[in-house]
């Protein structure tokens, strides 16, 4: 009897602890889809707000492959592209992206830019002679881009001193932009929100990428109004970076009872193991889609409040993760 009884509970911990089981869905139109839909909603607003996803860039064929039929109403949605890890840090922080892997996703790059869709590259690298080549690389390819020092995007790199191809000019549309900064994390190296805005007004970057928050402080229509001016009197472009194939546990959106496993939506699926208090989500299911856009409260519609000029975003390659491990 006694036995029985714990051969049952065990079943009953090995059924509890079994992995949630991944719908059969088309993964990569499901993500087209939602970067569309993401697209009209904003458009309908304010036809010039950008849309540029990062990462993720197969989508814009049929077959993944970047000879393959191009899906133009993706295309057509979207107004740029970024891409990490082009030149450098594709495996790690300051070591070279393979030949292969570079080639590949150029070729991608290259047909987005023949049908007018700026790339936006970031790369990762801290020595200033693999810096200096990250801008070489990218700038002959018609690139903009931007090297950091650290994954983590917490603040301005030291080196170079200046933003490459530093200008006084107007920047008022994607392609006019020389350079950008890529800064998420600011509140490690800045002690306030006001501090954060001021010292990116100190800087002469064509084209900001900054998160809506400063801690859990979401940055007002003034702080980005701000935002819009290089300190040599041009103004510039600000993208707000938003996660849309991930979950994030320090939003304001996640709830205290999900961080109780069992209390998590059905949408929810697995914690990010590389990026702690991420979570993988089934991004197509109606639920997280309203969170992302489509009413008053939505993340989307925060960030058009407060006045940024589009969005970046991120994890657009979620579909990837679901190909491999469905």
């Amino acid at each position: 009897m006694k036995r029985s009884f714990l051969f049952f509970a065990f079943a009953i911990f090995l059924f509890s602890c079994k992995k949630k089981e991944i719908p059969a869905v088309d993964y990569a139109a499901e993500m087209r889809a939602f970067v569309k839909e993401i697209s009209a909603e904003a458009k309908a607003v304010n036809p010039s707000f950008l849309i540029v996803p990062q990462n993720g860039v197969r989508l814009i064929t049929d077959d993944h492959h970047s000879n393959g039929v191009l899906d133009m109403e993706y295309i057509n949605a979207i107004d740029g592209q970024g891409q990490e890890d082009l030149f450098f840090g594709f495996d790690q922080l300051n070591k070279a992206t393979s030949e292969e892997d570079m080639d590949i996703l150029s070729s991608f790059l290259d047909v987005l830019e023949e049908n007018g869709k700026e790339v936006l590259v970031t790369d990762y690298c801290s020595s200033e002679e693999k810096i200096t080549k990250s801008y070489e690389n990218n700038n002959v390819k018609s690139y903009i881009s931007f090297a950091s020092p650290d994954r983590k995007l917490i603040g301005i790199p030291d080196y170079p001193a200046k933003p490459y191809h530093e200008n006084d000019e107007d920047v008022e549309e994607l392609s006019q932009a020389q350079n950008f900064l890529y800064l998420i994390n600011p509140d490690k190296k800045h002690a306030s929100k006001d501090d954060f805005v001021a010292k990116m007004g100190e800087t002469n970057y064509d084209l900001l990428i900054v998160d809506l928050f400063f801690n859990e402080e979401a940055l007002t229509a003034e702080d980005v109004n701000l935002l819009k001016t290089k300190a040599n009197g041009g103004t510039r472009l600000v993208l707000c970076y938003m996660s849309i194939g991930e979950a994030e546990d320090y939003r304001y959106y996640w709830k205290e009872d999900w961080n109780k496993k069992k209390e998590r939506p059905s949408w929810v699926y697995a914690e990010n193991k590389k990026w702690r208090g991420n979570y993988k989500v089934f991004y197509w299911e109606r639920e997280w889609k309203q969170l992302i856009y489509g009413n008053e409260e939505s993340y989307l519609t925060k960030i058009m409040e407060a006045g940024f000029d589009g969005t970046y975003l991120d994890i657009i390659d979620a579909y990837e993760y679901y190909l491999e491990n469905k």
